[in-house]
């Protein structure tokens, strides 16, 4: 594979990062790097000899950038490695599991060992503190018999020989040395030796005593009694010394026993470990300088055992290591140090005891009081071990499928984020397992399934709004722009929809100039559907009323009526010929077109007045409507109560009329529900509260009347949804 260059853009943005760190660590190396380059550079300059002051600041600089590198390469390698989940997994399941279990097993092995060990030395040891304890109460029996010979004057070496012959079955190659006085006589097998040297009290020995001694370079058991046998001073020295015999129960039991008696010219080292942090633990070995010799941690200082020359000669073994059982039955060594007295100077020493045994001879000699039933506890302990590996490598398992499948699920959702992230919402992850994981997984596919619908519903619902804007314009054009009114006669009117758009309706239709048709309606429902009737409500009345004699003969003849029957009109004041249509035909007329052109649910209520300047009355008909309001200066209220069914409902139906004269100064108001009924904790905003404040506003501009309405309104509901459309008329007499 050829080796691609990385491009200058690549260059330039790795210089950037190196220049311009974003963290305090990677800014200090910064910091200090370039420190440490000056500094070096000016010591070059200047050749400053080591030592100066220049040379070590720029010593220490170098180091502080190689410490703030190396933690920065750290954080790096850290980071590489980390990132990843699978690696952090690894890591984790490393040290909860992997890590205890191996400490658990070094651990395991060596408190094995040491309690082997320990088990070893102390079987070895106890025999022979078992023999010095035997030994001493011999001893101290024979002192006693022997006190009271002595005081009967009848002691002497035949018969002190023949008390000791009794117990010497059971110590091989016991001395009695007895003193009597500065007179001693030896006991050896039962008769006495006088050809074998006594042995001599030692000055540095006081009292009574029993322990191991070394004497003449070889190790002993020894022990002294001291009694009174009235002008006799007695004193029974007991003395066996250590060979193989001695150590046969310990052999039979554990294997090879190896005794090193300590050096009679040793002396105590002392212990420069002391002050280190290695120090040497009590009690510890280790092989000295010469490997000739061992070496004893005792307190705060060392002992030394030498294992060749007269030491060497002189130590005592006893016993082999039996071949191995089992390829687990491994060789055991292990050493104790035991203390030595030396006779001649009374010092204490050290000796060691080496013992090489196999957990076969241990198990034997622990659990030999349980005989049979020993091998039921180590099956049952082998098995339990056995069953932990199990344990152990079921969890490694199912620690790696675990790691696994999560390491897999988040890789997968990583994928899908930057597949979403990039606009594909038609991706989907491959479930493959039945866990939560997998409930994770399809939850994100379900969740871009459902992005993907939103998208589409928003996409929809932008298409949506469009076109209700559309609508919303087209709608606004409906209304009357021109609200000039007449001479005689000021209008206004404001529709607020409380969705995008309306299904009041609101018109001034003027019929030359003296004259001027008022509408005002409310389509049933909200919405599209109400627009739309809206707009043919507006359409019919438009065409109805600016060519009646046309429309209305379509009609009549739709209905059935002969061609030339007299529709009803009402005339100018001065009686021209002149004809306009009747507001109560027009709302019949309007009747018969709704009923045919919508579903049956779908009616309106309808208000259509025509005002005649020349006159100063407005001849009207309501359908449903609200009752329009006259208020007079004087503050009297008219209510317009003429009023029939609803139009579009029914088929066939009438509607009257009535006229009502308007004096200069009064002011008709006409509104929709959504004015009257929002409602509040106190209730509904209601045509009295309407009335007040149209009376209480009259003298301003009818615009400013109707911005006071619907701010009122608006007010009233606190800022919450407008439940209607909301819908004034207002026209001022003048």
């Amino acid at each position: 594979m050829a080796f691609k260059l990385p491009e200058s853009r690549e260059i330039k943005a790795r210089l950037r990062r190196v220049l311009r760190p974003k963290s305090k660590l990677g800014r200090t190396t910064l910091w200090f790097g370039g420190l440490a380059l000056i500094l070096e550079l000016l010591r070059l300059i200047f050749r400053s000899p080591n030592g100066t002051m220049l040379s070590g600041w720029a010593t220490f600089l170098v180091f502080i950038f190689a410490v703030c590198a190396m933690l920065m390469g750290l954080r790096w390698v850290r980071r590489q490695l980390m990132w990843r989940l699978r690696n952090r997994l690894i890591v984790t399941y490393v040290f909860i599991g992997v890590i205890p279990i191996v400490l658990l097993l070094l651990m395991g092995l060596l408190a094995g060992y040491l309690f082997a060990g320990q088990f070893a030395t102390y079987v070895a040891m106890s025999d022979l503190q078992s023999e010095l304890r035997h030994l001493e109460s011999a001893n101290r029996s024979l002192a006693m018999q022997f006190r009271s010979l002595a005081r009967s004057e009848k002691l002497n070496e035949q018969l002190a020989a023949e008390i000791s012959s009794a117990s010497d079955e059971n110590f091989r190659n016991r001395v009695v040395s007895v003193w009597d006085g500065d007179k001693p006589f030896v006991l050896s097998a039962g008769r006495p030796s006088p050809e074998i040297e006594p042995i001599h009290i030692s000055a540095a020995i006081e009292g009574d005593f029993a322990g191991f001694v070394l004497d003449g370079k070889r190790l002993h058991l020894r022990v002294v009694k001291h009694v009174e046998a009235g002008a006799h001073h007695l004193t029974v020295i007991s003395n066996v010394p250590v060979t193989p015999h001695l150590l046969r129960m310990a052999t039979s039991q554990l294997g090879s026993v190896t005794v090193l008696p300590p050096d009679e010219d040793t002396k105590a080292e002392p212990d420069t470990a002391s002050s280190t942090s290695t120090r040497t633990p009590k009690s510890s070995l280790a092989p000295a300088k010469d490997n000739s010799k061992l070496v004893f941690g005792t307190g705060k200082s060392l002992e030394t055992v030498s294992l060749s020359g007269e030491n060497a000669s002189s130590r005592v073994e006893a016993g082999h290591v039996p071949p191995p059982t089992n390829r687990f039955d491994v060789h055991i060594p292990f050493a104790t140090r035991f203390s030595a007295i030396d006779w001649h100077t009374g010092k204490s020493m050290t000796g060691l005891i080496l013992v090489d045994t196999r957990p076969s001879m241990l198990n034997a000699t622990l659990f030999n009081a349980l005989g049979d039933k020993a091998e039921i506890f180590l099956d049952g302990l082998v098995g339990i071990a056995i069953f932990f590996g199990l344990i152990e490598l079921i969890a490694l398992f199912i620690g790696m499928r675990l790691s696994r499948s999560i390491t897999k699920s988040v890789a997968d959702l990583y994928v899908a984020t930057q597949h979403v992230n990039s606009g594909d919402l038609a991706y989907r992850i491959k479930v493959r397992t039945n866990d939560q994981m997998a409930a994770l997984e399809q939850s994100f596919n379900s969740m871009t399934q459902s992005l993907s619908n939103l998208m589409s519903e928003q996409k929809e619902k932008q298409r949506l709004e469009g076109e209700l804007a559309i609508a919303h314009e087209v709608q606004t054009l409906l209304f009357p722009a021109d609200l000039s009114g007449l001479t005689t006669l000021e209008v206004h009117g404001v529709c607020r929809p409380a969705r995008t758009v309306s299904g009041d309706y609101y018109d001034f239709i003027p019929m030359r100039e003296d004259r001027l048709v008022l509408a005002v309606g409310d389509i049933s429902g909200k919405g599209i559907s109400a627009a739309l009737l809206m707009a043919t409500v507006h359409a019919f009345v438009r065409a109805y009323s600016l060519e009646p004699e046309r429309t209305l003969a379509s009609v009549a003849l739709d209905a059935g009526l002969p061609s030339d029957s007299a529709l009803p009109m009402y005339y100018r004041g001065n009686g021209s010929g002149d004809s306009e249509l009747a507001p109560g035909l027009l709302m019949a007329t309007l009747n018969y077109q709704l009923y045919r052109s919508t579903p049956p649910e779908k009616y309106a209520t309808m208000f259509l007045g025509c005002y005649d300047a020349a006159s100063r009355s407005l001849t009207y008909s309501n359908a449903g409507h609200l009752p329009p309001l006259v208020l007079s200066n004087s503050g009297q209220v008219r209510r317009l109560a003429t009023s029939g069914t609803v139009v579009g409902l029914f088929d066939g139906m009438s509607y009257d009329e009535s006229t009502i004269g308007m004096e200069p100064g009064d002011m008709f108001v006409a509104y929709s529900d959504g004015v009257t009924e929002p409602e509040n904790e106190f209730g509904e905003f209601g045509e009295e509260r309407l009335i007040e404040l149209i009376q209480h506003h009259r003298d301003q501009p009818l615009a400013r009347i109707s911005e006071i309405v619907t701010g009122a309104v608006t007010d009233w509901i606190a800022g919450g949804e407008q439940p209607d459309d909301v819908t004034l008329v207002l026209a001022r007499a003048r």
